[in-house]
């Protein structure tokens, strides 16, 4: 099931430093990052093998998560959380404030066939499609 993280921070005077690693399995193979996505729905999909860490470096917004057979919400306001998906995490993001910025590594690279689309059948999502 996915879990949030307080990532270790590091604060004084000349401001914060925080540290991601040893976070999910494997080396960061892909990065990219969402904006400008107010009221847009993102995602809508799981993985056969990568796992994803999420980071909202600016801003917020909200995660939806279903492992098939347990439901979460998270939301992600502060820079130095990160919520971590495992590959049979179905998620969707939504409710990005304007200034959001959301970070996502991910320990495989692209592979269109990597994402499993269909929500797990028990999701509040599913019958509410």
């Amino acid at each position: 099931m996915a879990k949030l993280l307080e990532l270790k921070t590091f604060s004084s005077e000349s401001g914060s430093l925080t540290v991601f690693e040893n976070t999910i399995p494997g080396t960061i193979q892909r990065a990219f990052y969402i904006y400008g996505a107010e009221h847009a729905t993102r995602a809508g999909h799981r993985h056969r093998k990568a796992w994803n860490a999420l980071m909202c470096l600016a801003g917020s917004c909200r995660v939806y998560s279903n492992d098939g057979v347990r439901e979460q919400t998270f939301v992600l306001d502060n820079p130095s959380t990160c919520l971590v998906l495992e590959p049979k995490d179905w998620h969707i993001m939504d409710s990005f404030t304007e200034n959001a910025i959301l970070l996502v590594l991910s320990n495989e690279r692209y592979d269109k066939a990597d994402y499993i689309y269909e929500p797990y059948p028990n999701s509040q999502l599913a019958t509410s499609l």
